[in-house]
């Protein structure tokens, strides 16, 4: 039993199913992702030991132990948790080779809310450890969604319209500021921006320097460009013009290869979750764009840098609606893996646009645009099918289903044109 909490007291998570299975599968699992987003809770829900690298007694005892004797931290009741891997980073190939002596499913469960430069790690782990991506909470994790709507369920074609509680603009504005940190889910409205600006404020200050501790990163070039990500929150800016936008709004300058070290060192932190671009099957002169659409792993983070308030934000509706979009794309990229499919984003040449793409397993594609309010929703259906027929025209496959999907209302309906219109505190997987 961990002896991390009770386990009777934990929160379900949509991750847990994907981490049975592949505890079924592999000999070893990694859970990666931001800090705080409730990897250890996770992984410790599902271990019957565990040993923590970081454990500051002792005079961190036991990261010198992880780094002289890695095969006795391995040894324990099955699954068994090490957390924090990646301060020790030539465990990953002891974890390798320990679990090829015995060759059996669910050995160990890893954490890391980093990856380490590769040097060090000598095998990549394929066959035997399986990388688990984890974000913080959708709303229908941490209890904003009624859950009353399952994208399993439209995919099926099982739907009913239903009157629903309204969603107020000032509540989505809270939802998005507090973000899902598991920690942070019952804030005020007043302290809800606190954790996700303390947390960006100790990515520049202090964990750039422990990533990588040969590397001088300067904390204010760190923050200029995390500044303008969040300027550009749920676009497709190039690294060029970030660059731009710095000069622009801050009256500096970054070189090239400097934002590439530090987009990269913020990438391995977990601190993204870009939406690639989505390519349909079609041979014709309808040219589609490459560029991911941008996005930190929660929109919470963009909202601190940018120093929004849920009261700042109800005042500014422009960046109001690039933050929701933000907030709609984190539950629908947690749906989807859960769904076992991938979230994508559309753009072609012609000027076509289509906000999120979500690809089953099965080759199938469903499209979603998404919507501040309901009384934009059905804008959103008619561009939805313009587009989605111009994919069609051009040879590439129907969607399975088409949805728009928005904030504030409180009506979830099928129209005329056979769209769907949902509002995001109803969804789950």
């Amino acid at each position: 039993m961990s002896k991390v909490f009770d386990k009777t007291k934990y929160k379900s998570r949509i991750i847990d199913s994907l981490v049975e299975k592949n505890l079924r599968i592999f000999s070893a699992v990694c859970i990666e992702g931001p800090k705080w987003c409730g990897k250890t809770w996770t992984s410790s829900y599902h271990a019957n030991s565990d040993f923590f690298v970081g454990d500051p007694s002792g005079n961190f005892s036991n990261r010198m132990l992880a780094e002289t004797e890695p095969y006795t931290v391995l040894q324990g009741d099955k699954p068994r948790l090490i957390d924090e891997w990646q301060e020790v980073p030539t465990l990953w190939d002891a974890v390798r080779s320990f679990v090829d002596e015995s060759g059996e499913k669910g050995q160990i469960i890893l954490t890391g809310s980093s990856t380490p430069v590769s040097k060090g790690i000598l095998h990549s782990g394929t066959g035997r450890i399986r990388n688990i991506r984890m974000n913080t909470m959708s709303l229908y994790e941490s209890g904003d969604s009624d859950g009353l709507i399952s994208l399993k369920d439209l995919c099926e074609n099982k739907f009913e319209p239903k009157l629903l509680e309204e969603a107020k603009l000032e509540r989505l504005a809270y939802l998005i500021v507090r973000g899902g940190w598991p920690g942070n889910i019952d804030a005020s409205f007043d302290d809800c921006a606190e954790l996700a600006i303390g947390y960006m404020e100790n990515i520049a200050k202090t964990d750039l320097k422990k990533l990588d501790r040969d590397i001088d990163y300067n904390e204010h070039k760190a923050k200029l460009i995390l500044k303008s990500l969040a300027r550009n929150e749920s676009t497709t800016v190039s690294n060029q013009s970030i660059l731009r936008d710095i000069v622009d709004n801050d009256a500096d300058s970054i070189s090239k290869n400097t934002l590439a070290k530090y987009l990269n060192a913020f990438d391995r932190m977990f601190l993204f979750n870009n939406q690639e671009p989505f390519s349909p099957n079609i041979r014709s002169s309808l040219r589609v764009k490459q560029m991911e659409k941008r996005h930190f792993s929660d929109p919470a983070m963009a909202c601190a840098m940018l120093k929004l308030t849920p009261k700042k934000m109800m005042n500014d509706l422009n960046t109001f609606g690039f933050m929701f979009e933000a907030l709609v794309e984190r539950d629908l990229s947690i749906y989807a893996q859960a769904m076992n499919a991938k979230l994508f984003h559309y753009q072609d040449y012609k000027g076509n646009e289509i906000d999120a793409v979500m690809e089953l397993d099965d080759g199938n594609w469903c499209a979603f645009e998404i919507k501040l309010g309901l009384n934009k929703a059905e804008e959103g259906a008619e561009n939805l099918i313009k587009v989605c027929n111009a994919i069609v025209d051009n040879g590439g496959k129907e969607p399975l289903l088409k949805c728009v999907i928005y904030g504030a209302g409180n009506m979830a309906y099928r129209n005329a044109n056979g769209v769907y219109i949902l509002p995001l505190t109803s969804l789950k997987q």
